[in-house]
């Protein structure tokens, strides 16, 4: 993992810790009120992006079905892949289980990622995969309500070629479309395996 994929990574905790700090301190400071809180966690919710026809796909396609939602681009030489594959495989784990589970691929990469280039990658992978793209603003909507923190980095500004550093992390999400857990990279297969059967 690269330094700088691993200081989005940390970045994006700090985000939701500082967030946690602060709701600790309103509800214990004494002063006022104290803060209600419900213990939802605030990942996830509506989204609109763009399916292999070029139509638009919204989040309540999905619902009736668990989501397992992956943000990432077709370009990314090694975590993307490489997590695919193992949700691809938990998948075929679960045997007929699998089928109440929708595996979704979000590109970060909307320039380069078009939804033919995005739905013909995921299905490398497994035919159950759903690949989405969108617009710039339609990416950065969706990728903030999942709390997921990418940046585009290109280190010769003459050159077309650049990468997308991002956090990685699995999101399964319920029939309601509400988070459910998160899988980070490198969770083992049979760890997620044994977790997604356990909420089926």
């Amino acid at each position: 993992m690269s330094v700088r994929l691993l200081a989005v990574i940390v970045a994006g905790f700090l985000i939701g810790a500082l967030g946690g700090a602060a709701l600790l301190v309103l509800s214990q400071g004494g002063q006022g009120p104290a803060v209600q809180t419900s213990g939802k966690a605030l990942i996830g919710g509506p989204f609109t992006l763009v399916g292999r026809d070029g139509k638009p796909v919204t989040d309540q396609a999905f619902r009736g079905k668990y989501m397992l939602v992956f943000f990432g681009f077709t370009h990314c030489p090694d975590i993307c892949p490489a997590e695919l594959q193992v949700m691809a495989a938990a998948l075929d784990e679960l045997g007929p289980k699998a089928n109440e589970i929708i595996p979704i691929f979000i590109t970060l990469d909307p320039e380069r990622d078009t939804p033919m280039v995005v739905s013909d990658y995921v299905t490398n992978f497994s035919p159950r995969f759903v690949g989405l793209t969108g617009s710039s603003e339609q990416i950065a909507a969706a990728a903030k309500a999942y709390r997921v923190v990418y940046s585009k980095f290109q280190q010769d500004n003459s050159s077309s070629d650049y990468s997308i550093d991002h956090s990685a992390f699995v999101y399964l999400m319920g029939k309601d479309g509400e988070y459910i857990t998160h899988f980070a990279y490198g969770t083992p297969l049979s760890q997620m395996t044994e977790t997604l059967r356990r909420y089926l």
